[in-house]
């Protein structure tokens, strides 16, 4: 008996829940799938299944065994993978979810370029500003912006991103200019998705909690409303970069300021990564940086601080 064929045929048993199915999923009779499997069994001296009439059970040493043996095959299964992805152009559906301002002016059309380039692709791009659950939603990546929380996610920086304080020229004339983050107490801040905003002293990340007259879940309302001399407003590069350069508004507090946030792709462990995946997350890496602010680096990690 070739032993690979025994091996495969347990693991098939195990996983499918009977011999009948395994013989089904590997075109063979079920006579045939419990020959190997008893084969198998003699050649290793040892039981691996418990067969009644109702139901199969692995033995202690059938459990250990089955566990090195599924990761044997699916070895094998995802080498074969690794190689038709490299002999085959990126294909099938791609989902990405990112966050809504911020995809509708960079992502789509860096994304729209790489589907002109992939055109076999079904792209579904998915806007919204909550946290998706890639895996339960069906997403195959998510961009996100700012300090990654803990998961078992891989994640790669696509960008740096870089937070301001920022008020107009209007708001100065009737407020002095903040000097220290202690000062924020005599200000109007306009507030966003948190209550809290992010600074870093001395080296050390810090949050500081700020209060205001004025609330939001839009950055561009919040962008306007700072612009309208309303308060100050802590918003990312990509929003008050044209106003700071127009002079609509003016950036305090730059010594305080927390640049160690980034855009990142974000996408499910595989061991295995799937070319559309691998050459979508690629393409923004080589291309975003120039659209916004310089990358410091373009490492593959896990989600983990």
């Amino acid at each position: 008996m070739n032993r690979w064929e025994g091996i495969e045929a347990f693991v098939a048993v195990v996983r499918l829940g009977t011999f009948s199915r395994a013989a089904q999923s590997l075109k063979v009779s079920n006579s045939h799938v419990s020959r190997l499997v008893s084969q198998l069994e003699q050649t290793l001296g040892t039981p691996l299944l418990y067969r009644t009439t109702r139901q199969i059970r692995l033995t202690d040493g059938g459990a250990i065994y089955y566990e090195h043996c599924r990761s044997l095959l699916d070895g094998f299964g995802e080498a074969e993978a690794a190689l038709n992805e490299l002999q085959s152009q990126p294909q099938g559906r791609l989902a990405i979810s990112c966050a809504t301002t911020f995809g509708e002016r960079y992502i789509a059309p860096l994304v729209n370029e790489f589907h002109c380039r992939y055109p076999q692709l079904d792209v579904r791009l998915h806007f919204t500003n909550r946290t998706v659950e890639l895996i339960d939603e069906g997403f195959d990546i998510a961009i996100r912006m700012g300090v990654l929380k803990d998961s078992s996610l891989l994640a790669r920086r696509l960008c740096q991103r870089r937070e301001y304080v920022v008020g107009s020229p209007d708001y100065f004339q009737r407020l002095p200019t903040p000097h220290t983050l202690s000062e924020l107490a005599h200000h109007n801040c306009l507030i966003g998705s948190r209550n809290s905003w992010l600074f870093r002293v001395d080296g050390q990340r810090r949050e500081v909690r700020v209060s205001g007259n004025w609330r939001g879940n839009s950055g561009l309302a919040l962008l306007d409303a700072a612009c309208k001399g309303i308060g100050l407003a802590q918003l990312p590069d990509y929003y008050v970069e044209t106003s700071m350069g127009q002079g609509d508004l003016i950036a305090v507090l730059d010594r305080y300021q927390f640049t160690d946030t980034a855009v990142w792709a974000v996408y499910p462990r595989h061991r295995q990564l799937s070319s559309k995946i691998r050459l979508l997350v690629d393409f923004l890496s080589s291309h975003l940086p120039g659209m916004i602010t310089p990358a410091r680096n373009t490492e593959q990690h896990s989600i983990s601080d």
